[in-house]
Parts: C-alpha cells; structure tokens; sequence
C-alpha cells in the first residue's frame, strides 16, 4: 500500500510565500514519483485533521515561525505521524539564533560577538542600553530578528545614529533580537542530507550581504558549485559543519550558512532546518552536483521521515 503523504506548506509566518513555493515543488515532484501527496495549508486547515482523513506520513515544507520552530512537529508527535526533518527540540533550538550560537560556542565553534536584546529591555531607556551594551562592538553591525528566517527584518548599520531605527525594525518581526558583528567576506553555503555533506557553494551578491532581495529578487545573485574552495578548504569547512550540525541534533535534511572573512577563517552564520525548494533554493543545486535530481532529492528526504519523541 502506497503512503499518503501531506505536503504542509504556506502557514502563517512572514515566510508564507515561500513556504507555498517549496511546498508546491515537493508536491509535483512527489506526484511525478508516483506518490499520493496532497497540499495541506496549515494556515487554512486544522492539522488534527491528518489523522481522520488518514495520512500517514507528513512532508513539512513549512518555513519560519509555525513550522521550523518545533510546533508542528510536537503536533506530529501526540498524532504519531511520522514527518520530514529534523525533531522538536532540534527544530526548536535552530530557529532561535542566540540559543544556537551559545551551543556552537560551547562546543568551540567560530561564531560572531553579538549582543542580545529583548523587547522589554527597550521599555527602559533605549539609548542608555546601547551606551551599556554596545562598547564591545565596531560598525559595522548587523540587527537581525531572533527568531526569523529568509534575512526578514535584517538591517546593515554603518553608524550609531542608524542603530536605533534597525533595532526598532527587528522588534517588528520578533520579540527578541540580536546585533551582531558584521565582517566583510566570502558567503558559503552548505547543505546536509541525512549524514552526507553535500558541496559547498559561493553565494556571490552584489549588495553587501545575502540578504532578502538577493535571495529572492535579484537575478545578480549568482551560486557557485563547485564553490571555488581549494580541499583542505573544503575539508574544513565539512568538518564544522559537521559538528554545528551535530551539536544541534539535527537530522533528514539542513543547511548552514558561513562566512570566510580576510584572515582565512570560517564563521558560522545560521542554520536552516527546512531549507527552501523553489527553483532558486540552495539545497538541490548541492544535490545536483553529485547527480542527484530535484525528484530523487525529494524522495530521500521522505524516506528520512522520523518520529523523534524529543
């Protein structure tokens, strides 16, 4: 007997968009393979209903806060239903950007000085905090929402007086937030598939960061894959992405981004726990490198599907 596979996409978090374009692309692939998948928009239909119409097996192409951040997946426990990804407490630690880059640090990973903020802290006196918080730090910083993906609410600050605008930008999409070193370099990319680490690529953008608009709207953004690295390089960067990985408890599929800065050194960005599937995702283009199609990309991620009890 076939599996009945639901697709969970769109959701409401500010990635909505293209959670309906990844979820949309598995589908076709899924149905082109033979299985019977059907969207299920978690934002429109009560996920409690995946038991009653008698799905067995659910494909989380759910980006952001509502599908990234643990939740569904604590729904998909208490229903049994096995699913894509990586489990509840993986998923949840991942999406929060200060929690894990407290984990890397603590396994002796290379990760960027910041400094985090919460919303009611702004409720005291804002710019006493930034004279307390910010003596450690040179411009320029980046402020980033905690909690969010797809570089939303992201802001590049070249001065002090632009600090207190980009701060009240990122309280806009979480309620915490951090402002991080920001250093110039070369963007990477790496993608994991069940324990293989697949090539890594280049992200080369014309603005001064991988942000909203590289990723999703201009065509300048280009990926390169092979990356360029020479292979102790790559072997180097294997390794830590191995680790970050790891040190998570991450599984089936992911994505961590890096950045190799003038000194030669590699920094961890961030992690991405349900990389996107659109045409212009990251993930496929490492799978193609070692021959594996869009369509055959889906299904090992499928058959990866878990039931994590965590």
């Amino acid at each position: 007997m076939k599996k009945k596979v639901a697709v969970l996409l769109g959701g409401n978090s500010t990635e909505r968009k293209i959670s309906i374009s990844s979820g949309h692309a598995v589908l076709k692939s899924l149905m082109r393979s033979g299985i019977k998948a059907y969207p299920f928009d978690t934002r429109d239909f009560p996920i409690m209903q995946l038991k009653k119409q008698k799905f067995d097996t659910a494909y989380i192409a759910l980006h952001g806060k509502g599908g990234e951040d643990g939740s569904i997946q604590g729904v998909l426990e208490y229903l049994k239903i096995p699913y894509t990804g990586s489990g509840i407490m993986a998923s949840s630690i991942s999406l929060d950007k200060k929690r894990t880059k407290l984990l890397w640090k603590s396994a002796g990973l290379p990760v960027l000085p910041d400094v985090y903020i919460q919303k009611k802290d702004i409720l005291k006196n804002l710019s006493s905090l930034l004279k307390k918080r910010f003596f450690k730090l040179d411009f320029p910083l980046l402020v980033k929402p905690n909690n969010q993906g797809s570089s939303i609410g992201i802001t590049l600050v070249y001065l002090k007086n632009q600090l207190k605008n980009a701060i009240e930008v990122a309280f806009n999409y979480s309620n915490t937030i951090l402002v991080e070193q920001f250093i110039k370099g070369t963007e990477y990319t790496v993608s994991i598939l069940d324990e293989k680490i697949l090539p890594s690529i280049q992200i080369i953008t014309k603005n001064n960061f991988y942000d909203f608009a590289s990723k999703y709207q201009l065509s300048s953004t280009q990926y390169l894959c092979p990356s360029g690295l020479n292979l102790k390089q790559e072997k180097k960067l294997k390794k830590i992405a191995k680790k970050a990985w790891d040190t998570l408890g991450c599984n089936g599929c992911g994505r961590i981004d890096v950045i190799l800065d003038s000194n030669n050194k590699f920094w961890l960005l961030e992690i991405n726990t349900i990389p996107g599937m659109t045409n212009r995702s990251l993930l496929p283009i490492s799978a193609n490198a070692i021959g594996m199609s869009f369509d055959e990309l889906v299904l090992n991620i499928l058959n990866k599907t878990i039931i994590s009890m965590i």
